[in-house]
């Protein structure tokens, strides 16, 4: 598959502070890739060194192949960004808007701008003051103006930050037809694990400057659903019976029940066992998680949201 962006062992300290600690990860063409991580986790950062607001302290970067550090101007027309909240002038009006940064980006032909305005469905309302403009359709016009370029990757900095849950759903949808009929990638940073579940392909995950891991979302989901939580006696020696078996991970006990990862085919083939072994079973539950249970688990962290709510 081809790399949009590819992010090899890179750091950034800052004042002696490491905020990024030798993180890597690659973004393919044509997929929805999730940053996740708490906030202060070094998401920000990261973008920040992604579209060469700041340079790393270590490693290497390449967008479309292009090295950041050697071939800027390259790799920057390959990115369309939103770092945090789309920056607007509130006096024009949103075509207006579209129309600087069209300059800026020497585009001489209306035809682009009339075609990202479409693809981001605001029509009747572009040839007002954006001052008017909602939160929603303000992020609209912000996406607008990352797309005049063609870039290859998208890159959007907390998009669901503020948006109610239709406005989340419009969001989601939309960059499923990015990708869908655009072939674009797109790099979704958040901390609202439950939207970006149902948003990417891939995710990564760090917490405090680290990487903490790299998969797909069906495997994390797999993974989060095979919990299974044991009431058993004598409880020490289940666990030392359950240690027994390699495929049977992170075991723990919790006051008088042990929770651990297994297969449902597992969960028969102990039943059997404790049975034949004269173990009294009290009860067993398989705990389907979400991606955001699991990420707390790998964190440590809490999952924080906002009610301030706007529609995308």
């Amino acid at each position: 598959m081809n790399k949009v962006l590819k992010v090899d062992k890179v750091s950034k300290k800052i004042k002696g502070k490491l905020l990024v600690d030798q993180i890597s990860f690659e973004v393919y063409q044509g997929e929805v890739f999730g940053f996740l991580g708490p906030n202060g986790a070094g998401k920000t950062t990261t973008i920040r060194m992604l579209v060469g607001l700041i340079s790393p302290t270590k490693g290497t970067i390449e967008v479309a192949g292009y090295p950041v550090k050697t071939h800027f101007k390259q790799a920057m027309n390959e990115i369309g960004c939103i770092v945090e909240n789309p920056e607007l002038y509130s006096y024009l009006s949103g075509w207006e808007n579209l129309f600087q940064f069209a300059r800026m980006l020497n585009i001489k032909d209306d035809q682009k701008i009339h075609e990202v305005v479409n693809l981001v469905k605001l029509d009747e309302r572009i040839h007002e003051k954006v001052k008017t403009y909602s939160l929603g359709m303000k992020q609209r016009l912000g996406i607008a103006q990352a797309l005049l370029g063609n870039p290859k990757l998208l890159i959007l900095d907390e998009p669901t930050n503020g948006l109610d849950p239709a406005g989340i759903r419009e969001l989601r949808e939309f960059i499923h037809m990015l990708v869908k009929q655009h072939n674009i990638s797109v790099f979704i940073s958040s901390h609202l694990l439950s939207e970006i579940e149902m948003i990417c392909d891939r995710v990564a995950i760090i917490n405090k400057g680290k990487m903490v891991r790299v998969s797909t979302v069906k495997e994390l989901v797999e993974e989060a659903a095979e919990r299974v939580e044991w009431k058993v006696s004598p409880i020490q020696r289940a666990k030392e019976l359950l240690s027994q078996d390699p495929s049977v991970q992170d075991i723990v006990i919790s006051g008088d029940v042990i929770q651990c990862r297994m297969s449902s085919e597992k969960i028969n083939e102990f039943t059997h066992r404790f049975v034949e072994e004269s173990f009294q079973i009290n009860g067993v539950r398989s705990m389907s998680d979400t991606l955001e249970d699991l990420f707390m688990e790998m964190t440590g962290g809490e999952a924080n949201d906002r009610n301030d709510k706007a529609s995308f």
